[in-house]
């Protein structure tokens, strides 16, 4: 069972996301999707324009991450499933 804290967190990570993917989809033609979520670790998908790119590690990396980060610091990991 999946403690309330974590449901709420993972709703509003999952907003952060659809934001930081409409973002990423206008303007490089890439998407950025919800995996899954423990409390500690977000995995995300990077699918669209994004798959194959060389750039995908800085993106999700630097960008995802460091945006995840600012919002949620106590997230320990952000990795591509």
């Amino acid at each position: 069972m999946v403690a309330p804290e974590i449901k709420t967190q993972e709703a509003q990570l999952r907003g952060l996301l659809e934001k930081l993917s409409a973002y990423v989809e206008q303007f490089h033609g890439g998407t950025v999707e919800f995996g899954s979520f423990d409390g500690k670790t977000l995995r995300v998908h990077l699918g669209g324009a994004c798959l194959n790119c060389p750039l995908l590690p800085s993106t999700l990396h630097g960008w995802v991450a460091g945006t995840v980060h600012q919002f949620f610091p106590g997230i320990e990991v952000v990795e591509e499933k």
